[in-house]
């Protein structure tokens, strides 16, 4: 009786200090002193019909035993590998944000629709399409579907680069396939990267609970703009802890204009090995710490090379941005397009230079994959980037394959890490060449896929 008591006197006392209140009949106001209780309903109403739900169908080949693809216990138990990789069903949910609405265009993650045979998208007001894949980027975790819609609502784009810790933002998505659902929260730090989620890594950090299905919807302010593509939650279980990732927008839209005109990104090359300074080498190189990247290699034949770019020099901007270290000059470098100008801010000797500078194309020209061996044609490969090596770590990335193509078949898929080929490290495509060297099989690969690894055996 007391409690109750107690609690009836505090109501009372909010009452008196809140003013005057308008009910909507079930004891809630709708106003205090005859001004509207803020809420974030109009904004959404406005957004959700830009959000939709992503489901996909795919098959993705069936993880087997290294012993069994090795061909020493191949021999040594007698085993016979199967003359058709082994393949398994896949199911996923996810989202994405319409940003084209009279082409259809709608932005998610390349981790959602990746391997899809089928991609299916509802929208808010119950329609479903089946969707086609426009193009990917799956070193920033960036792809464009489309679909063949009429009346679509495209959503507002913010502007990224004028975020502050502590601006409020909505995550709207489908979590667990929930479809439509809005969480609310701050930003909370913001160009998080080295986490080893994406190739690229520039990422908007959140409180705004995100879960497994939000992964290609929209972060948005509370003006109802884009100004991100949630990717991605810091969870061992899966489930949200408060910390939540998300593309920028202005990444997302500079990587999607590429997607949309070529299919692909096509990512420009410095060449150059970079590294952050440390008190010690910024005192050293004469710059402060923190407002530069140091440049330890100047590869040969590159476009550093070709713009007498030295070892020891400092990189402090590129377009008028400042470069805090490698990661965001990494970053930057690859947001351009190849062939793109780029003017270039640097510190030599105590001395601050500029030079405009023509960066030249990062990927390998179409059908290098065929002119290694005839069993990775459908594939794409790369160097990995330069800057992006650590300690030296063998690696080749493959870009692109071709679904049903002899590199498909084998195993290999976008994104992959081939670290060895026949228990011998590769560090570049020359090195892929002089080991196959006309070999059309009996090719044992070591992948590096996401946070795991396996081998695969090119029949």
């Amino acid at each position: 009786m007391k409690t109750l008591i107690r609690q009836t006197i505090t109501c009372a006392s909010i009452m008196l200090l809140l003013g005057p209140m308008q009910s909507n009949g079930a004891g809630l106001p709708l106003s205090v002193d005859g001004e509207t209780l803020p809420s974030l309903a109009p904004m959404l109403e406005d957004v959700l019909p830009s959000v939709v739900n992503i489901s996909t169908e795919g098959r993705v080949s069936a993880g087997s035993s290294p012993f069994q693809s090795d061909p020493f216990f191949e021999r040594f138990f007698n085993m016979m590998p199967d003359s058709q990789p082994r393949q398994r069903r896949t199911q996923s949910l996810g989202s994405g944000v319409i940003i084209d609405s009279e082409s259809g265009y709608v932005v998610t993650n390349h981790h959602v629709i990746e391997n899809a045979d089928q991609i299916r998208v509802r929208l808010d007001d119950g329609r479903s399409f089946e969707a086609k894949v426009v193009g990917a980027d799956p070193e920033a975790d960036v792809a464009v579907i489309q679909i063949p819609a009429q009346s679509l609502k495209a959503i507002k784009l913010g502007d990224s680069d004028s975020l502050r810790v502590g601006d409020f933002v909505v995550a709207i998505g489908n979590p667990f396939g929930l479809s439509q659902t809005a969480t609310s929260g701050i930003v909370s730090a913001l160009g998080r990267s080295g986490l080893g989620i994406e190739g690229y890594e520039d990422f908007i950090q959140t409180d705004a609970s995100i879960n497994q299905g939000n992964s290609g919807g929209a972060l948005v302010n509370l003006r109802g703009e884009l100004i991100g593509v949630n990717t991605a939650i810091l969870a061992r279980g899966g489930g949200n802890v408060g910390i939540g990732f998300a593309i920028p927008v202005n990444m997302v839209v500079s990587l999607t204009a590429q997607i949309i005109e070529f299919g692909e990104v096509r990512r420009g090359r410095l060449g150059v090995h970079i590294q952050d300074l440390t008190p010690e080498l910024a005192e050293a190189f004469g710059v402060e710490a923190g407002s530069g990247a140091l440049i330890s290699k100047v590869m040969p034949d590159s476009a550093a090379k070709a713009a007498d770019l030295r070892e020891g020099d400092v990189i402090t901007m590129v377009n008028g941005r400042a470069i805090k270290g490698a990661t965001e000059l990494r970053n930057v470098i690859g947001l351009a397009r190849a062939d793109e100008e780029i003017e270039l801010t640097y510190i030599r000797d105590r001395k601050s230079f500029n030079k405009k500078i023509r960066i030249r194309a990062v990927v390998a020209e179409s059908g290098r994959g065929i002119q290694i061996s005839e069993s990775f044609e459908g594939a794409r490969l790369e160097d990995v980037d330069d800057s992006s090596s650590q300690n030296g770590q063998p690696g080749i990335r493959v870009v692109e394959v071709t679904s049903g193509s002899a590199a498909w078949q084998a195993g290999l898929r976008s994104g992959d890490i081939i670290l060895s080929v026949n228990r011998q490290w590769v560090f570049s495509l020359e090195d892929l060449v002089q080991i196959v060297n006309g070999r059309t099989s009996g090719l044992l690969l070591n992948i590096q896929r996401g946070e795991s690894a396996l081998f695969l055996v090119i029949p």
